[in-house]
């Protein structure tokens, strides 16, 4: 599967929500492809240290966004609200002639597995940070049982680094990104009473 590629400095989850604002020609160009053949495009971090590999400014792992809204912005550029939809890892890419990066992807699945009760403090504690910010999520009780959803709002909401953001992304399974989770939290609180 080919698709266009959007390296940018930020970590899109399936079903996580993203505003963004348009002005390269070459996404002008993207953006309207979508409209027009009811498509979307990849979103994946860019990759600052690049290591070894040279020729890939971006992390091989992303999300599948589709284009939910759109406006135009008081400054004149478009701007446009996306929904991650799958994840997918870039097999290999090369560049259109504007610049556009496309790239040939296959998707990954996710599991869907019911939240576990030895797990069930992760779905605690997104009910506690979306009462407490009166997130949207509110409406959603149904989902609280999923162990990917709330693996993947978590890891949305909590505040991670960027390439740590982007290590959850990658891991297929929820209960992984639990436990990774878990370590980092403790670490957290570690660092806090060593500073206080």
């Amino acid at each position: 599967m080919k698709i266009p590629l959007f390296p940018l400095n930020v970590v899109l989850f399936p079903e996580g929500e993203l505003k963004l604002r348009i002005f390269e020609p070459r996404y002008i160009d993207m953006v309207r492809d979508c409209f027009r053949n009811d498509t979307g495009f990849g979103i994946c971090l860019i990759q600052e240290d690049r290591g070894i590999d040279k020729s890939c400014d971006f992390f091989s792992m992303g999300t599948y966004a589709k284009i939910i809204d759109w406006s135009q912005m008081e400054d004149g550029l478009l701007g446009i609200v996306v929904r991650g939809e799958k994840r997918f890892r870039v097999n290999s890419h090369k560049r259109s002639e504007d610049n556009l990066c496309i790239g040939d992807v296959e998707w990954l699945s996710d599991d869907n597995n019911l939240m576990p009760v030895t797990y069930q403090n992760f779905s605690d504690l997104l009910r506690e940070i979306v009462t407490r910010y009166k997130l949207p999520m509110e409406n959603m009780l149904g989902r609280f049982d999923e162990a990917n959803w709330v693996s993947e709002r978590l890891a949305e909401l909590l505040p991670f680094d960027l390439p740590i953001k982007q290590e959850i992304l990658e891991m297929n399974s929820a209960l992984h990104r639990f436990d990774y989770m878990q370590d980092l939290l403790k670490k957290i609180d570690s660092d806090k009473m060593m500073q206080s």
